[in-house]
């Protein structure tokens, strides 16, 4: 082989090295889509911050592979998220899209999103229709579907022997939801049902309404500054020490130091608290807290665990997330350690998980925190997945 000849196959070799070097390190395009404005943008804020700490510890990789994270705002308003799903995927060419903080966002955008085969790897919003009749191969839901922590605190007031529950929720399909799941495992009538808008911050005539119930308790679901609105307005009128007040996504992390020590002995229900023991849990509460100076809400330990999903799976595909095939499967095979522990798909790809009852206390560095007070179902399938016909 004369010189030349080596000298331009050894430069072509070179070439190709070069080449196959650059695609490997083509950074995939992820769009991140929740409510980063409004009265509500606390909930898409914790969920964007738990993704990204994930990708920080990573040095910005998953699965080994650049990431370029693309955060949208959708505003909590279904128009504006058609507008920036169309974007993402027509535009951004995204093959994969998380978070999605509300109900109302995710059914709007669930079909077009999964129509287009663009993987939607949920981290908060768990409307019962998907996780039904509407589910599909290309979402995988790392949160809860709506009705599950809601049916905890249900059976919580059975077992409490509560006779006399007023229920309140915003009208929207989350907030039917979780209504139906506390009502799936607590059997007594309800004293009243009460759905106020979804922008409502003023409950005054509702709380009179309780007065005039004169309730056992009260159940209510109002996530991210709605909840500090609400049980603010419920400790002024006096409620607190008259009707236990028992909720889904009131009190957690985000709210409770905007709404105080009147806060103490509020009931919530969720599938994560951050005393959880295990290591995993425990490193993600340290790491989460020493990167952004505050306790980790729920919907950051969930869009934790959709990074983590995502990193196992991008790993086992090689970074070849064109291979759709290959990455659904490795997606339902949720091979990571879940922050809360054990964590497998259903069919309609989501969790089984258990579901807990927490209580607000003062924890050991004397903020007010989230206990773990019972377990009241344990490797729980939602209620709809019979439905799913995958």
């Amino acid at each position: 082989m004369t010189r030349i000849l080596k000298s331009t196959l050894y430069a072509s070799l070179l070439s190709l090295a070069a080449t196959g070097f650059a695609s490997a390190q083509e950074p995939i395009k992820i769009g991140f889509m929740g409510v980063l404005s409004g009265p509500a943008a606390s909930v898409g804020q914790d969920q964007l911050d738990g993704f990204n700490l994930l990708l920080e510890q990573n040095g910005g990789k998953l699965g080994g592979v650049p990431i370029e994270l693309i955060r949208e705002d959708s505003q909590m308003k279904p128009g504006v998220a058609k507008q920036v799903a169309r974007s993402l995927v027509e535009r951004e060419n995204v093959p994969i899209i998380t978070g999605i903080s509300f109900s109302n966002i995710m059914m709007a955008i669930h079909k077009y999103v999964t129509d287009n085969e663009v993987f939607l790897i949920g981290s908060n919003a768990g409307p019962s229709q998907i996780a039904g009749k509407q589910c599909s191969p290309y979402q995988f839901i790392t949160s809860w579907q709506g009705d599950q922590a809601a049916e905890a605190v249900g059976q919580y007031a059975t077992d409490k022997g509560y006779k006399n529950i007023v229920v309140l929720a915003p009208n929207y399909q989350a907030g039917k939801d979780i209504v139906s799941g506390f009502k799936r495992y607590y059997k007594e009538p309800l004293a009243e049902e009460l759905y106020t808008p979804l922008n409502q911050l003023d409950f005054s005539a509702e709380l009179s309404l309780l007065n005039a119930a004169q309730p056992d308790a009260v159940f209510a679901f109002y996530p991210g500054g709605l909840g500090v609105a609400f049980a603010k307005q419920y400790s002024q009128a006096g409620l607190m020490d008259q009707y236990p007040l028992l909720t889904t996504f009131v009190v957690d992390a985000l709210s409770l130091p905007a709404i105080g020590d009147t806060a103490l002995g509020i009931i919530s229900g969720g599938f994560w608290a951050p005393d959880f023991e295990s290591a995993q849990s425990q490193a993600f509460v340290k790491a989460f807290e020493e990167e952004y100076g505050r306790i980790p809400s729920n919907y950051a330990a969930q869009s934790y665990d959709a990074a983590l999903l995502l990193d196992s799976a991008i790993a086992k595909v090689g970074g070849n997330v064109k291979d759709k095939a290959a990455l659904m499967k490795a997606l339902k095979e949720a091979d990571f350690e879940s922050v809360r522990g054990d964590f497998a798909f259903n069919n309609n790809n989501f969790p089984v998980q258990g579901m807990h009852v927490m209580e607000v206390v003062r924890d050991d560095k004397d903020r007010l925190n989230l206990k773990t007070i019972g377990t009241p179902f344990k490797s729980y399938k939602d209620a709809y997945h019979e439905q799913c016909p995958l």
